[in-house]
């Protein structure tokens, strides 16, 4: 299932750049093919991590908001 995820981070009430440190760290610890589900508050994190997810290699699957709060979910590469 796409949207089955393995770990997840909770960001929210963070600014930036902590949501990308987080998620950088999450990310070091999946195997590649796993996904993270990130949950932040931070309007800039739509392109922090658009732009993370580019640079990186990772596949960002999904991005949205739900009541106020920005949910991704990344493979790692």
């Amino acid at each position: 299932m796409l949207n089955a995820h393995q770990r997840e981070v909770d960001c929210q009430g963070l600014s930036c750049p902590l949501p990308i440190l987080k998620t950088r760290k999450a990310m070091d610890e999946l195997s590649s093919g796993e996904i993270l589900r990130i949950l932040s508050t931070d309007p800039g994190s739509v392109n922090d991590l658009t732009s993370w997810s580019n640079t990186t290699g990772h596949i960002l699957l999904s991005s949205g908001e739900e009541d106020g709060i920005f949910v991704y979910l990344i493979q790692k590469k």
